[in-house]
């Protein structure tokens, strides 16, 4: 008989969803939680077969996915860093009308 999960089945659909939606990876969103990575990939797992209708193929490779992600986060590192050049810009403009 199949042990009795301490999560509410609606708070792991929301955790796969926020992994696969997000393109974070497991560690991390299992991490912010506070869900052990592995029960997570398990709901990944689950949540991807649903969704693909039980078909077990999947659009990206691993690595593929790996880039995508690799690939976000520097486009998310370059909006940061463009931010704050617009903040220093701003600073330096208002430093030189003095």
């Amino acid at each position: 008989m199949a042990r009795q999960s301490k999560y509410p089945e609606e708070f792991r659909r929301q955790a796969a969803a926020l992994v696969l939606d997000s393109g974070r990876t497991i560690r991390d969103v299992g991490r912010e939680l506070g869900v052990n990575h592995e029960t997570l990939r398990n709901w990944v797992a689950q949540l991807r077969q649903e969704r693909d209708g039980g078909q077990s193929s999947s659009l990206l490779s691993d690595d593929e996915r790996a880039e995508l992600l690799r690939l976000r986060r520097q486009v998310a590192q370059l909006e940061l860093e463009k931010e704050i050049l617009k903040k220093a810009a701003v600073f330096f403009a208002r430093e030189t009308e003095r």
